[in-house]
């Protein structure tokens, strides 16, 4: 049995998907493109933000077993931020 990477499936799905719009309509693929990019952006932006924003609250660092402790709380902050960015950047706020 072949033992793929995570998400193989996906990026099989999504090169198909890109083909599928090139041979449909082909002056999508650089809006396709662009989109890409400002997804990527935002969520570089985000993460380095919250990096930024909270030097010594990184959540690797404050990880316990508590589920309500201090470090599932700051990757639940940085996962809103992160978000913030990419959907100000996508909504083009």
């Amino acid at each position: 049995m072949i033992c793929l990477p995570r998400l193989s499936i996906w990026i099989i799905v999504t090169g198909l998907l890109l083909l599928a719009i090139g041979w449909l309509s082909p002056v999508q693929l650089p809006v396709v493109l662009y989109k890409l990019g400002l997804v990527t952006l935002g969520g570089v932006l985000g993460y380095w933000l919250d990096r930024g924003l909270f030097p010594y609250a990184r959540p690797h660092q404050l990880l316990d077993d508590d589920p309500d402790g201090p470090g599932h709380l700051s990757m639940i902050r940085r996962a809103l931020i992160v978000l913030a960015c990419i959907l100000g950047l996508t909504l083009g706020l």
